[in-house]
């Protein structure tokens, strides 16, 4: 039998109050400590050497790397991006949905979808915003605080010169050494993208006071308009 909205809108409550304790617990825990991720973050990555051209009219990409709400800021703040969905990839539809795919096991990813125009900005210039800003390439499954494969690194490539410009980028990046550890991030085909629940869109433009976000995300923005200056909007 379904749940009344008052229920379903309890528990969403309950699940997002836990994450956000974790979030603050993990945060003030990582204070005073040098990690990977600040080194990964303070990364300066070259750019990729196989970016090739011939995409024209409006593109898509497909990425996932931990939770989408930091995903889908970021790129919402790049020049020559038209639109960013959060939701799923990797699963099937069935469990395409945050109460199932937040509890792992369902083979979906956390994940954005990217609207975009290559007379604007690349595939490959994604990628390096990916790679250096977006999330930590190097964490396997998690990323922060949360931990399970729904918040894996993972591309999520639409054609083959997608996956050549991944795969290439993932080689150079791994032999130049600029980050601590090797990359984890999965090459997969996409086969389908499912958005996510709405009160999960344009979730940080809602919500910039809501603790996960000042902790995790907010950052990544910063980040962003610092190292990118000429592609933030």
């Amino acid at each position: 039998m379904p749940l009344p909205n008052s229920s379903r809108r309890l528990l969403r409550n309950l699940a997002l109050f836990s994450l956000t304790t974790v979030a603050i617990v993990y945060g003030a825990s990582q204070m005073s400590l040098p990690s990977r991720a600040t080194d990964v973050a303070t990364a300066q990555i070259p750019d990729p050497t196989l970016n090739p051209s011939t995409a024209t009219g409006q593109q898509t990409a497909v990425l996932a790397g931990g939770c989408f709400w930091g995903m889908e800021a970021v790129f919402e703040h790049v020049k020559g991006v038209s639109d960013v969905v959060s939701g799923f990839s990797g699963g099937d539809a069935r469990s395409a949905h945050y109460n199932m795919v937040s509890f792992g096991g369902t083979d979906h990813a956390e994940a954005v979808q990217i609207t975009y125009d290559p007379s604007q900005i690349s595939y490959g210039e994604l990628l390096k915003i990916y790679f250096s800003v977006a999330h930590n390439p190097t964490e396997l499954n998690r990323q922060g605080p949360d931990s399970g494969t729904q918040y894996r690194s993972a591309i999520f490539f639409v054609n083959d010169e997608q996956r050549q410009v991944a795969q290439s980028y993932i080689e150079q990046l791994n032999k130049s050494q600029v980050f601590p550890a090797p990359i984890v991030t999965q090459l997969n085909p996409l086969d389908k993208f499912y958005p996510a629940e709405d009160y999960h869109q344009n979730f940080i433009d809602r919500n910039p006071d809501y603790p996960y976000v000042v902790i995790h995300d907010l950052p990544k923005l910063e980040q962003l308009r610092q190292k990118f200056p000429s592609l933030y909007k």
